[in-house]
């Protein structure tokens, strides 16, 4: 379903330092289905956000590193999904049509083959009553101005580094196709803004950067983005390397049905 699977490189630290979403969206979510049979988590990664939705979860991702990473639960099920894999093999692995009661993507749908994955998405949808919910969260990580003002620098330095899709994510998806009708959490052209908050220390903060895409991609190309100039300006700014801040990752989601 993806055209690419950016983080095989980075999986343990991508799978150790990423923030977790909130229970409460996933139960907000679910509520607005008609059932809570079956779940997809597209793109799932490690499965962190696969866990917490319905009675039965199919959790898939093009990655098998990431796979391999997932949490284990007695009601997911992670399936790979290579990119040669048809329609139709997309939605009978996702038990046919008209079976899915929501559709879960987290800070993913940017990587896939979008008109493909709606495609599927809208046959497999339970009609009425499915639902699907899409975010992401950016790279401006909320600490304070002077972070913010060299993660600005940082986003800039790391643009020749872009892989496709990704200017949806910095465009916090206020650009991104969604076909689908709203149910009240943003819709295609105004994502909804969610906040993530989080107690971190620098050395997890270094890491977070240190798995972001562009900054991986730069450095397999032999280019680190983090010099220790910059980890310093960094160091600086948080107040020190001992401090733990509470961070806020600033997250947009758009919710919506296969409209009739």
């Amino acid at each position: 379903m993806a055209m690419q699977s950016p983080y095989d490189h980075v999986t343990e630290n991508y799978v150790a330092v990423r923030p977790q979403y909130p229970d409460q969206w996933f139960s907000k979510l679910s509520a607005l289905t008609s059932r809570h049979a079956l779940a997809w988590d597209a793109g799932t990664g490690n499965g962190q956000a696969a866990i917490a939705v319905c009675r039965r979860v199919v959790a898939t991702d093009i990655s098998e590193p990431m796979l391999k990473q997932g949490i284990p639960h007695p009601r997911v099920q992670y399936l790979h999904t290579g990119s040669s894999l048809s329609e139709e093999e997309m939605v009978a692995m996702l038990r046919g049509e008209n079976s899915v009661d929501l559709i879960t993507v987290a800070a993913a749908v940017h990587w896939f083959d979008i008109p493909k994955f709606y495609s599927v998405a809208k046959r497999v949808l339970r009609r009425p009553g499915g639902v699907i919910a899409i975010w992401t969260y950016t790279d401006m990580i909320k600490v304070n101005p002077k972070i913010e003002h060299i993660l600005r620098r940082l986003r800039e330095a790391s643009k020749p580094y872009w892989k496709p899709g990704l200017q949806y994510m910095f465009e916090e998806y206020r650009n991104l196709p969604f076909p689908f009708e709203s149910v009240g959490l943003g819709c295609e052209g105004q994502p909804v803004q969610l906040e993530m908050p989080r107690e971190m220390s620098f050395e997890t903060f270094l890491s977070v950067l240190r798995t972001m895409s562009a900054v991986a991609t730069a450095k397999q190309d032999g280019v680190d983005l983090l010099t220790d100039d910059v980890v310093k300006e960094f160091e600086t700014a948080w107040g020190g390397s001992d401090l733990v801040r509470t961070v806020k990752f600033k997250v947009f989601m758009l919710a919506g049905t296969v409209k009739a």
